[in-house]
């Protein structure tokens, strides 16, 4: 899988409009392209953090306390897409190493870096409310797009006995 974290413009794809996209197609064959055409490490993270029931965030339920970034998209400081690698710090067993307070306040910065659209994103990711935000952005739909299998990891082949 190649990495797609730049368009060819040299601006970063945000996670949230691949989302989007997803929401504007007519129908689960195109909503499945959008994912398998925008198919990223961060983007499978963000999305197997949205909808597996096996990943547990170490953070407080609902809305965020935080300052949304006003600076236009493009311009601000850090993307989701360059972030993702960073969330296992926010995910419950992920970084043992800080305290409760510390990881709601990097949280807390990270969504402040972000544009106020990824960072919206990034709060439903957390509280596990995308599919309420994007029409049919479901976990059946992900696992279809990634061949996941129910515990959100890679199909093994079938081999013949």
């Amino acid at each position: 899988m190649e990495s797609k974290l730049a368009t060819d413009t040299g601006q970063v794809t945000l996670l949230s409009e691949i989302c989007l996209k997803v929401n504007n197609a007519k129908d689960k064959s195109k909503k499945l392209r959008v994912l398998r055409e925008n198919d990223s490490q961060p983007l499978r993270q963000v999305l197997k953090g949205a909808f597996s029931p096996n990943i547990e965030w170490d953070l407080p339920k609902g809305d965020v306390p935080y300052t949304p970034n006003d600076a236009p998209i493009g311009t601000e400081h850090t993307a989701l897409m360059q972030e993702a690698r960073t969330l296992f710090r926010f995910v419950k067993g992920g970084d043992t190493t800080i305290s409760q307070n510390k990881r709601e306040i990097m949280f807390i910065q990270m969504l402040e870096g972000l544009c106020a659209e990824e960072a919206e994103f990034l709060v439903n990711v957390v509280n596990k409310k995308l599919n309420k935000v994007y029409k049919g952005l479901t976990a059946n739909l992900v696992k279809d797009a990634f061949h996941w299998d129910d515990n959100f990891m890679q199909k093994q082949p079938s081999y013949p006995v």
